[in-house]
């Protein structure tokens, strides 16, 4: 299970806003492969929230 969402798939904002997990990309599960990749660099607003 992915420990940044919980098994969800889903991260929310302050104001309950819902983003797919950018750890497990909406899978809920973490493999032990997926921990050798780097980290994304995400653009977000002044509010902190992701921009697509």
């Amino acid at each position: 299970m992915c420990r940044a969402c919980e098994g969800t798939g889903l991260l929310s904002d302050d104001e309950g806003w819902q983003y797919q997990c950018s750890v497990c990309h909406g899978d809920g599960t973490r493999d032990i492969e997926d921990i050798s990749r780097s980290a994304r660099v995400m653009t977000v607003d002044e509010n902190n929230r992701l921009l697509d």
